[in-house]
């Protein structure tokens, strides 16, 4: 296919979830930026630094994946590094409502920019950065949920 995509999240932390999603967009995609985006509705663990210094360090194989991050509008973002596609992970149905509404309005705020869906998994499609922040707050196994860098560094906000 080619071309250049945009995959934004808040990140915090990165899952093998998401680490799915990225994997197949860099298949298909010529160039993947993964960018942080500072969500003013969500109360981060993380800084967007650490965020990046993680996705870096678990997509460092990946040769055509660039890490970033960026305040304001992802279709400014997408115009600034000429991409041509963003890619949004489904985990249920229940995102699609949320994500079909985001989809249209950056539509609206660049309608050259096409929304790329990827279902996530199946045996991740229960998983969120806010679940795993739960069970390694109270010491729960998250080992198969995300990266050994990921678990450690939840490990040492928690204690």
């Amino acid at each position: 296919m080619g071309g250049i995509a945009v995959c934004p999240g808040s990140f915090d932390p990165i899952t093998y979830g998401h680490l799915d999603i990225i994997k197949r967009a860099a298949k298909v995609f010529e160039q993947v930026y993964v960018v942080v985006l500072n969500n003013s509705s969500k109360n981060p663990l993380f800084s967007v630094e650490e965020r990046i210094q993680l996705i870096e360090e678990v997509t460092k194989d990946l040769k055509n994946v660039k890490v970033d991050s960026f305040q304001g509008l992802l279709m400014d973002y997408a115009k600034s590094v000429k991409a041509n596609a963003v890619i949004r992970g489904l985990r249920a149905v229940s995102d699609f409502e949320y994500e079909m509404q985001i989809t249209s309005m950056n539509r609206v705020l660049n309608d050259e920019v096409e929304t790329f869906f990827i279902m996530t998994n199946n045996q991740y499609s229960f998983l969120s950065s806010s679940i795993v922040k739960e069970v390694a707050k109270y010491n729960g196994d998250i080992s198969e949920l995300v990266p050994d860098i990921v678990e450690k560094a939840l490990k040492n906000k928690f204690q």
